[in-house]
C-alpha cells in the first residue's frame, strides 16, 4: 500500500513540475521580445552590424568600448573594463551612473526586464560567462 502512495505521489509530482527546459524557452523567448522591444533599434546581436550602438554579439567576456567600427563615447572607450553579468545589470539599470559621460540614455529599470535581457545575451554568448 505503501508503495501505491509512493509511485502516485512521484506520478503527481512529475505531472506537476515542468521539465525544466520547457520552463527555460517561455523566459528565453521574453528575452528577445524585451531586447528587441528595448535595445534592438540601437543593437543588433549580429557580428559585425554595428547601429546607433555597437552590436552585442559574444558581449560577455569582451572589453567594453572595443567593437571595431562602432561608435562609442570616450567614457565608454577609456573605462576600461570588461562585460559580466554584475557590470551589464548596473549599466541597463543607470547607464549614466556607471559610466559617467556615456552617450547611453535609455535604461531598464526593472530587475526582472534586465535579467531576461541579460540571459537572452548570455546565451548568445559563446566565450566566457561571468
Amino acid at each position: 500500500m505503501k508503495n501505491k502512495h509512493l509511485i502516485s505521489a512521484c506520478i503527481l509530482g512529475i505531472l506537476l513540475c515542468p521539465d525544466a527546459s520547457l520552463a527555460q524557452e517561455p523566459a528565453a523567448a521574453e528575452g528577445e521580445r524585451l531586447f528587441r522591444s528595448r535595445c534592438g533599434s540601437c543593437h543588433s546581436v549580429d557580428p559585425g552590424e554595428n547601429r546607433a550602438g555597437p552590436h552585442l554579439s559574444e558581449l560577455f567576456g569582451r572589453a567594453a568600448g572595443s567593437v571595431a567600427d562602432a561608435r562609442y563615447s570616450k567614457a565608454l572607450s577609456a573605462s576600461g573594463f570588461v562585460w559580466d553579468e554584475e557590470r551589464l545589470h548596473a549599466y541597463l539599470n543607470n547607464p549614466r551612473q556607471a559610466v559617467p559621460g556615456t552617450t547611453m540614455s535609455v535604461s531598464v529599470r526593472d530587475q526582472a526586464q534586465r535579467s531576461a535581457i541579460i540571459t537572452y545575451l548570455q546565451n548568445l554568448s559563446t566565450g566566457p560567462v561571468h
